[in-house]
């Protein structure tokens, strides 16, 4: 590269990190009810909190037992298509705690379902 040229700076997707307090709820959740797939777990030692790589065609989560890593409540946005195949799937699997609907609003059409530990995951279709 000459004196004259300048890399351009890029950026791949963000992947966000969500807090965790139960592993045995996290996977329920999205692993049986998401269908999300471990893509990879890590703890320095058996006995301590559990780092947790998930992914779902495209979309990667990152959920941690560290408390130092993230905040109870937080919301992620995510655009999304064919958002009543998602609806219809989630609808079947009969989780005990979410019946997810979809809502239109200004931006699209969101389906917003919430983790046992008060992370909001927000589907949008534009």
């Amino acid at each position: 590269m000459s004196t004259t040229e300048q890399a351009t700076v890029t950026f791949d997707s963000a992947i966000p990190i969500l807090r965790m307090f139960d592993e045995r709820k996290a996977r329920e959740f999205y692993l049986d009810f998401l269908g999300f797939s471990v893509e990879f777990e890590h703890r320095f030692e058996a006995d301590l909190p559990l780092y947790l790589g998930i992914s779902r065609n495209g979309l990667h989560l990152h959920l941690s037992e560290h408390h130092g890593d993230a905040c109870p409540g937080a919301a992620v946005f995510i655009p999304t298509q064919n958002i009543e195949q998602l609806r219809d799937e989630l609808l079947g699997k009969q989780y005990g705690y979410a019946r997810p609907d979809i809502v239109q609003q200004g931006w699209g059409q969101v389906l917003e379902v919430c983790d046992p530990f008060g992370n909001r995951i927000r589907f949008c279709q534009s």
